[in-house]
């Protein structure tokens, strides 16, 4: 007989804690190796953590919804003599020795207990993360996002543990109890009750009540943090892509047949975005206090609807190395891992741009918003076919042309108007521009 320690996986390098979502399996289960025992969320995706050895479930030491730290032990498996025991799979190999470091302190110490640690701050320039757990107890206990920000955390990079959150709804309580000395002009007694008695959630009329899911709190939170660090501010463009229209309906049957694949219009929009982000490499940037960090690999995120109707951005690495048909392949399966939950944490990670086509719900143009810490993000609205005046060498016409909107959302702090609408107007040109007897 022999005890292996089923540790919380270390999904990506920025990834220091996951939330438990629901274990398959209870003490007494057996388990095979590489079996699913249990699902984990981080702020990026979701994930399924397997068994490293064959035998019985003898413990689980968290709850579902627990927030764990990488490297914390989590459940244990009595192994029979001679079971298969192997390396973990979810864990990948490690890079750092700091992050070797901080795995084999969790490892170690008992479980569920963490050594007191003084409360840090995050780095300068950085948005400060809050596990779906910290910000479900704010919420709960009414803590506006203004006043999280100022909870000391004594985790990793100062971020705020579950034991920062109740420290403080304790202190915070006592806080309130303790009478308050207060020189003021008298109130009436109905406007003293309103500053004193917290407001219940009363809802009138006929209404239904929706708890979010843990993504769309992620997303509620990761939209509202890019509106307070970036001035957002968005150009319009419009293009006539009648010729990209018409390439591409003579060209699907035969891409299809030879490649395998279907092409969508992304893997031109990608095209054109990383032909501009070359000639305008500003766009492709982030900041860090007041320091500029210039990208010289170009990321391209594609925003993908899950079925539940959030949003996911996987990331197409290194797009200025692929052709069309790379970029094909990458778009359609990054979408169809996002669809059916396949995506892996690397798959999200170290975008540069973005892109999101408005235009598949039809919506013809949009404002959207900021995906941190990038600066700028592309919108493309739905083609539609128009009468426009059409210039020719013999004169002005009135035809009917594919039309389509673009937006473009940009970080203002470093993203002037001038920058803003050179890189989309040039952007709307090269789809205007596409050749329309190339191949592929």
């Amino acid at each position: 007989m022999a005890i292996v320690e089923l540790v919380m996986p270390k999904m990506g390098e920025s990834i220091m804690e996951a939330t438990i979502l629901r274990w398959h399996k209870k003490p007494g289960d057996k388990v095979k190796v590489d079996e699913t025992v249990l699902e984990i969320a981080t702020d990026k995706v979701d994930s399924e953590v397997p068994s490293i050895a064959e035998g019985e479930i003898t413990e689980i030491l968290f709850n579902e919804n627990d927030v764990v730290p990488v490297g914390t032990v989590i459940a244990r498996v009595q192994t029979e003599a001679g079971a298969t025991v192997a390396a973990s799979p979810a864990t990948p190999p490690v890079q750092e020795t700091r992050a070797a470091a901080s795995e084999t302190r969790f490892q170690t110490a008992p479980p569920r207990q963490e050594p007191a640690r003084a409360a840090a701050t995050p780095p300068s320039g950085e948005p400060r993360f809050y596990s779906p757990l910290v910000l479900t107890i704010a919420q709960q206990e009414g803590i506006p996002f203004a006043e999280l920000e100022k909870v000391p955390g004594s985790g990793a990079d100062g971020r705020v543990t579950k034991k920062d959150i109740l420290d403080y709804v304790a202190s915070r309580g006592n806080a309130v109890q303790e009478p308050e000395v207060v020189h003021e002009a008298p109130q009436p007694q109905h406007a003293r009750e309103i500053a004193t008695v917290p407001a219940a959630n009363s809802y009138g009329g006929n209404v239904e009540i929706i708890e979010m899911d843990r993504m769309r709190k992620l997303i509620a939170e990761h939209m509202v943090r890019s509106k307070q660090i970036s001035p957002h501010v968005t150009s319009f463009a419009e293009a006539d892509v009648t010729n990209m229209v018409r390439w591409r309906d003579n060209v699907k049957k035969d891409f299809e047949k030879r490649e395998g694949e279907k092409i969508t219009f992304m893997p031109l929009f990608v095209e054109a975005v990383v032909k501009c982000i070359k000639r305008f490499p500003l766009v492709n940037c982030s900041l860090d206090g007041d320091k500029i960090i210039l990208k010289k690999d170009i990321n391209i995120g594609m925003a993908t609807a899950l079925p539940s109707g959030n949003l996911i951005v996987p990331v197409i690495r290194n797009a200025d190395m692929l052709n069309l048909v790379g970029l094909t392949k990458q778009v359609n399966n990054l979408a169809g891992a996002a669809r059916q939950n396949r995506l892996k944490p690397e798959d999200t990670q170290n975008g540069t741009f973005t892109i999101t086509n408005v235009g598949t719900f039809g919506s013809l143009t949009g404002t959207p918003i900021i995906n941190q810490p990038q600066v700028a993000i592309l919108a493309v609205g739905a083609i539609k076919k128009r009468p426009v005046v059409v210039e020719t060498e013999q004169g002005d016409s009135i035809a009917i042309r594919h039309m389509m909107y673009l937006s473009l959302s940009y970080d203002h702090r470093i993203v002037d108007g001038s920058l803003g609408s050179t890189f989309l107007s040039a952007v709307a040109q090269e789809l205007e521009n596409f050749d329309a007897g190339r191949g592929y």
